[in-house]
């Protein structure tokens, strides 16, 4: 396996790209325990500098998961979760927007963390909510049957990530686990939203995605500045579907909603975060309503629900008025601490 590791960091030292299997296996070894420092620290920087190619992100992801602390998958599920790294202070629109998704009947999988790179991770907004998001594993399958949606905590689903923690911290920079988090969740959702922090991962990682066998997910960038759809200019979208990846280019102003600068969806702290997430869940109106109904209008489409962004838009709207994102968010809490 050492040995195996060095042949694949020779690789990329000297601008080489791994296959799949190559990077699989040394993710592997890493995520082991048996890797040293050194080894890791050397691995990520040259892998930094030469630039992650789809198949080394697929590899690495497919390890990365398969190590994790869940032995099974969720036909059919669903995952909204992004990479984050944006530094735009947004509010929570993705964890909001999945209940919107588990109230059009979509079989949520969040997979997420606390703040890392913002005042509010999804975590610490379901947390502060009422939701016990350290609930045993074995009670994952029973939330998303029931309640149509469960929280997955990240460092609880992948406690080997321990051995990285310290080398990603000394290297101060970003590397390729700061994107493989949306592609590696426990339960291999079918079907995926992923927002990315920069325009240039979109088409690699819904590439990645593919090669994952995914069935339909849409990669997603606001403007070149956000993890989320933006209402405040150009989307930078892959999606695939029926095994091809396309890009394109979406602006919810073709959808009827009106341009919303990033200020006005500031968000803050825990507590101030689950003041604007209730708000939008009571049906009342405001910018961050408007973001959610996009971004879940997003969700609905890359799932299949819809087949097209306009009639998500209405969906998400009748699914808030209508109350019933809210009561996924009251069932979650009620069940998440019952069991």
């Amino acid at each position: 396996m050492k040995a195996e590791f060095q042949s694949a960091l020779r690789k990329v030292i000297i601008n080489e790209n791994l296959s799949f299997e190559e990077a699989y296996e040394a993710n592997k070894y890493i995520l082991s325990g048996e890797a040293e420092e050194g080894e890791i620290g050397a691995f990520l920087a040259a892998l930094k500098t030469k630039g992650e190619h789809p198949q080394e992100i697929a590899g690495m992801a497919k390890a990365m998961r398969e190590l994790s602390s869940i032995d099974f998958d969720i036909e059919d599920s669903f995952d909204n979760c992004g990479t984050g790294g944006d530094y735009s202070n947004s509010f929570n629109i993705s964890t909001t927007s999945a209940f919107v998704l588990a109230g059009a009947g979509v079989k949520v999988a969040k997979h997420g963390n606390r703040s890392i790179s913002s005042k509010c991770g999804s975590a610490d907004l379901l947390a502060e909510l009422g939701v016990n998001i350290e609930i045993q594993k074995e009670k994952l399958k029973k939330l998303i049957e029931e309640v149509g949606i469960a929280f997955l905590y990240a460092p609880a689903m992948h406690p080997r990530m321990k051995y990285v923690m310290k080398v990603r911290k000394a290297l101060g920079i970003p590397t390729v686990y700061n994107i493989l988090g949306p592609l590696t969740n426990p339960l291999n959702p079918s079907n995926q939203l992923i927002g990315v922090y920069k325009k240039e991962l979109v088409k690699d990682l819904c590439e990645a995605l593919k090669l994952l066998g995914k069935k339909r997910a849409l990669v997603i960038n606001g403007d070149n500045r956000l993890d989320e759809g933006t209402l405040d200019g150009d989307n930078y979208c892959a999606f695939l579907v029926n095994g091809e990846v396309k890009e394109m280019l979406i602006k919810s102003s073709d959808y009827g909603i009106d341009r919303i600068g990033l200020e006005h969806l500031a968000g803050g702290d825990a507590k101030e975060n689950s003041r604007i997430t209730l708000s939008i869940l009571n049906g009342e109106k405001s910018t961050y309503r408007e973001a959610v109904v996009f971004n879940s209008a997003l969700g609905l489409f890359a799932s299949g629900v819809c087949e097209d962004i306009k009639s998500g838009i209405d969906m998400a709207k009748d699914i808030l008025d209508s109350g019933k994102a809210k009561r996924k968010l009251e069932s979650l809490i009620e069940e998440s601490n019952r069991i």
